[in-house]
């Protein structure tokens, strides 16, 4: 079978391909080798503005076309790279032998007046695969987030608020363990997600984005031992900082150390976390029928039941939400940790680190296709309420506190602590039995389901 969203085994290159096809630019195989070729070309660009004594006389004015190889890099190309892999059986030399490959096209050029043929010995120089890796996957993470996750993310982020505000004046029973609690409001509750959400999208913001360049083992042995007149350590630094954006990792192995793209992964995993919290609690509300949803014509709610609307979105997200958190905790538990100077193991295990931001980026679309199905029932809202006065008791007893009136929280526990319902009038007739002042009463009579609702 030919390869496409109906023969594809993973449900993000199948099912939800219209969802993740943005990914495909950071984490594909095409998008791998294409940052490889990216830092490569920037780092034999930098050797020449070091510059390096045989590579002085280089003409600077072929930067540009020199960057056009990875800016203009086409499937073509990456298959191009690919074929050559099958004759090394290494990758990141593939790149090399390719890159050799476009030196050599652009030296024919009439308009080039440079022998590019005597030079392509300095594309990847004194490194080792890794530091292409260890360059590439954190650079293409850095710019999956800025441009298709945080959107994402503020997308619902800035839903939620609108929600916030839509509902800030809607008072509602909230329910602790399950059970009628002290009334809260509506858009109080979606502003508790605003504020978390906001909150960890800032601290994974504030990760740090690094990246291991240093040689076969972190040491610059090769390029030491060729030019030891250089400082190779703020090379490197200047190099990282400079043309990718990224922090250079000042102690390591043959690999990076993971340890801040672990962190990243972490900070991922509490924003899933907090989605999963919400899809959960917006699941219930349609449950409780606080929330009716939209009806699309044409859709099925259930293939036996007709009447039935399932909020299928919050259910989705959920799913996926789950499958990333799985891969995002193995990824970060697993990639700092590698026998001595380095093992393997990380180098198939960094191919996936797109797959855990495919279930993200399908959960959130899911999660706010969710949100604009729902429809607010009030008169659910206020029925719940009506139906519970037994939360007036915390607030009536509080002032009674206030008031040093004897005992009562007991006495507040004798009323409602029964399974007698409690009504308006209940709490009246009690209000009416106390030994307190007219104005003490009538400020407990102002206690309703619908105004204690707090700040």
């Amino acid at each position: 079978m030919e390869l496409n969203a109906l023969t594809a085994v993973s449900p993000i290159d199948g099912r939800y391909r219209s969802k993740t096809k943005d990914l495909a630019s950071y984490f594909s195989e095409y998008a791998l080798i294409k940052y490889r070729v990216r830092v490569e070309i920037e780092y034999f660009i930098t050797l020449c503005e070091l510059p390096l004594p045989q590579l002085k006389s280089f003409d600077h004015s072929l930067f540009e076309r020199l960057r056009d190889i990875y800016r203009n890099f086409s499937e073509a190309d990456a298959q191009r790279v690919k074929d050559i892999e099958k004759v090394t059986n290494h990758d990141v030399k593939a790149v090399e032998y390719f890159i050799k490959e476009k030196f050599d096209e652009i030296e024919k050029l009439p308009t080039v007046n440079c022998q590019l043929s005597t030079v392509k010995e300095f594309i990847h120089f004194g490194l080792t695969s890794q530091d292409i890796n260890n360059t590439s996957v954190p650079l293409s993470i850095k710019e999956a987030l800025a441009e298709v996750y945080y959107p994402q993310v503020e997308e619902l982020i800035a839903q939620l608020k609108e929600y916030a505000d839509e509902w800030k004046d809607i008072p509602m029973l909230a329910k602790t363990h399950g059970q009628p609690a002290s009334p809260t409001r509506l858009g109080k509750e979606v502003m508790v997600y605003v504020y978390r959400l906001t909150e960890q999208l800032n601290q994974l913001k504030a990760c740090k984005m690094t990246a291991k360049f240093g040689g076969a083992t972190g040491n610059y042995n090769a390029h030491h031992i060729a030019y030891p007149e250089y400082d190779w350590k703020a090379f490197g630094n200047k190099f990282v900082s400079e043309k990718l954006g990224l922090e250079r990792e000042q102690w390591t192995t043959q690999i990076s150390n993971y340890d801040n793209m672990g962190a990243i992964f972490d900070a991922m995993k509490r924003i899933n976390t907090i989605i999963i919290d919400l899809d959960r609690d917006f699941w219930m509300y349609v449950s409780m029928e606080y929330f009716k949803q939209k009806i699309k014509a044409g859709e099925v709610g259930s293939s036996a039941m007709p009447h039935k609307v399932n909020p299928i979105d919050f259910e989705n997200s959920e799913g996926n939400l789950g499958m990333a958190n799985a891969i995002l905790a193995f990824l970060s538990q697993k990639l700092p940790v590698s026998r001595l100077q380095r093992d393997l193991t990380d180098s198939t295990v960094l191919r996936n680190v797109g797959v855990p931001m495919g279930h993200m980026v399908i959960s959130i679309q899911s999660t706010l296709k969710g949100l604009r199905k729902l429809l607010l029932n009030q008169d659910a809202i206020n029925r719940d309420l009506d139906n519970c006065w037994a939360v007036c008791a915390e607030g009536i007893q509080t002032i009674l506190r206030r008031e040093a009136y004897p005992h009562p929280y007991e006495a507040l526990k004798a009323l409602t602590r029964t399974n007698a319902a409690i009504t308006a009038e209940s709490i009246s007739n009690f209000i009416d039995g106390l030994e307190v002042s007219d104005s003490v009463k009538a400020e407990l009579r102002a206690i309703t389901p619908h105004t204690y609702t707090g700040m």
